[in-house]
């Protein structure tokens, strides 16, 4: 085998842990201390980078709102509280009826994120949910890094410096602090290089039931922190590891028969340890078969231009075609793509670089959808997803994530190159080297996330009014919560749990028979009627049949009390409801309250 061929599960070039009895105890801490030193350096870079870009939140754990989460950060605090909440009453984490009263939502089939809300949730308990929320988004970001970095310096015997960039490519890639702002499961993805390092090892070295065992804990355990990004982990490493064999044959028989005895163990204990949660994820209460989205394919230009929230996307702007602030899953720069391109037919003979030339190049054009996209045009191409688009397990994954998997080999590519560029000996060549890597990254270069002051939450909350209005019941509010406006989910929050709501913001089942999913509660009429009166500020003629809908409603949601918050086109809305219930609400707190006690059975 060629020194370009060489595998990837080479080790560093470091003294192995068998020689080190040969030291002397003098040198053998010395070493030790000079690899701890550039170990804790360079993570500490990467947590101070995480802190920098997530500063705008560490500024106010109080009332901090991530402006580009939507009503994400509202939902996600809502599943650390009531994580938190399950644990200090020793409930079922799995299912809660705190939201969505009475059907309740199947914890396990949203992103619930068991793996860091069950954990954190004394800090939850103690500190309130904002500060769980954060911790975990600077630690996702960080600890990303530093795992891939720990991956390139361990088993790909790079170089603590081409590591360190090519760490901070994969913690802080554009899709990474985009997600940052209100998806925290594809941030805190440090168990992915984990995942990569032990089957490595198993593939390379050999199985062992240390090995075998840690692998089956460690993929159960990021099951439970995020399913969609270890799939398309999976299907990326996949292909990493089939285009590698091919181009380097005499080693694939040794592996797949070293993977063949530990991976399907690995993966039964994996399955055995999290068997509860995935049964109750996929047939347990609230259960759905799949979600359609529609076409959620990249833009082809998403892939060249540079991400909003960086330096070179505020120094030059392109088109918006972005699906949404959170989902900047490409915008990987056209100077990191040539520079990448340059680097593969640099170093074509190295099997490592053709298989992550050949992932990135797979990954990038799945996550173009089904159709070929440029400026917003559909050119008419069909593209390779669509024979996969309706395959079970993948057809509920936004196609545009799939280039998340892009991320980890365009970083080794540089990170190889790196090594490579260094030590050849050739004075220009470093020099050249640095000033390309700097065009290509130094754009890519993340912006501190905005975050802005929440709306506070009304007294009638706060306060621990609505004690005096609730018998066991729930709380409606008007309108209802749903993905639009999932602020009444901070409310219940910020009165500890204290009651269920009727309707929120979650994934569950719709009323079709095939138990498609969909965002929001399954809406009944005096939910749609509330809607529509806000968006429109017109007051409606209210029919006896509409009387009658809203008392069966009312009754469904086993409601004690009706609140009216500050918001748009209240005064529409206070008198529809009036003219609903037949009554007239009372100010209390900074809301209209209706008591309906007297009204349901």
């Amino acid at each position: 085998m060629t020194n370009t061929d060489r595998s990837v599960l080479e080790q560093p070039q470091t003294a192995p842990a068998s020689k080190l009895g040969s030291i002397s105890t003098r040198a053998r801490t010395v070493l030790i201390s000079r690899v701890d030193r550039a170990d804790v350096a360079t993570a500490s870079l990467f947590a101070a980078l995480a802190l920098f870009v997530m500063q705008g939140q560490w500024r106010n754990l109080g009332n901090g709102y991530l402006y580009n989460s939507g009503q994400d950060q509202a939902m996600w605090e809502w599943f650390l509280s009531v994580a938190a909440h399950s644990v200090a009453h020793l409930d079922n984490p799995l299912w809660s009826d705190l939201q969505n009263y009475p059907a309740g939502v199947n914890m396990m089939a949203n992103t619930a994120m068991f793996g860091l809300s069950i954990p954190l949730a004394p800090i939850t308990l103690l500190f309130g949910p904002t500060v769980t929320w954060t911790i975990g988004l600077t630690a996702g970001l960080a600890g990303t890094a530093f795992a891939w970095y720990w991956l390139f310096t361990r088993r790909l015997g790079a170089s603590r410096g081409a590591s360190a960039i090519g760490g901070a490519l994969c913690g802080f890639a554009p899709s990474m602090v985009s997600h940052a702002n209100g998806h925290p499961n594809f941030v805190v993805m440090f168990l992915l290089p984990v995942i990569a390092s032990v089957v490595i090892r198993i593939a390379h070295d050999g199985p062992t039931a240390q090995r075998t065992i840690a692998l089956g804990l460690v993929v159960a355990l990021q099951i439970m922190l995020g399913e969609e990004p270890l799939l398309i982990f999976a299907i990326s490493f996949g292909i990493f590891a089939a285009v590698y064999y091919l181009g380097n044959p005499r080693s694939i028989v040794s592996a797949v028969a070293n993977a063949a005895k530990s991976l399907p163990i690995a993966a039964v204990i994996a399955v055995a340890l999290v068997a509860v949660p995935l049964w109750w994820q996929f047939f347990g209460p609230q259960s759905y078969s799949f979600i359609e989205h529609g076409n959620m394919g990249n833009d082809a230009k998403a892939l060249f231009q540079f991400p909003t929230q960086s330096i070179g996307g505020r120094a030059t702007p392109g088109q918006n075609v972005r699906i949404n602030a959170t989902e900047e899953n490409a915008y990987l720069g056209w100077p990191l793509l040539v520079l990448c391109l340059g680097a593969t037919l640099w170093m074509w003979r190295d099997a490592r670089v053709r298989a992550a030339a050949a992932t990135a190049i797979v990954m990038g054009v799945l996550s173009l959808g089904t159709a070929l996209y440029i400026g917003k045009n559909d050119t008419g191409i069909e593209l390779p997803w669509k024979w996969f688009a309706e395959a079970p397990l993948v057809e509920s994954v936004l196609e545009t994530r799939f280039v998340l998997g892009a991320v980890p080999v365009l970083a080794l590519i540089l990170v190889l190159a790196t090594d490579k560029a260094y030590g050849q000996g050739l004075r220009p060549l470093p020099g050249l080297w640095s000033i390309a890597l700097a065009l290509a990254l130094v754009p890519l270069f993340p912006m501190p996330l905005q975050a802005v002051e929440r709306t506070p939450t009304p007294a009638f909350f706060a306060d621990g009014e609505w004690r005096n209005y609730l018998d066991g019941g729930s709380i409606v509010t008007v309108p209802l919560p749903r993905p639009e406006d999932a602020r009444p989910l901070l409310w219940q929050i910020d009165a500890g749990m204290g009651f269920p709501l009727a309707a929120g913001y979650f994934v569950g089942p719709s009323d079709r028979e095939d138990k498609k999913a969909k965002y929001g509660a399954v809406d009944r009429r005096t939910a749609l009627l509330l809607g529509s009166v806000q968006n429109s500020g017109t007051v409606p003629d209210i029919t006896a049949e509409q009387k009658k809908q809203a008392i069966e409603d009312l009754d469904y949601w086993n409601a004690d009390v009706v609140v009216l918050p500050p918001g748009k086109n209240n005064r529409a809305l206070g008198a529809t409801v009036d003219d609903l219930l037949g009554i007239q609400a009372q100010f209390h707190g900074g809301v209209w309250v209706w008591d309906v006690r007297a009204l349901t059975p």
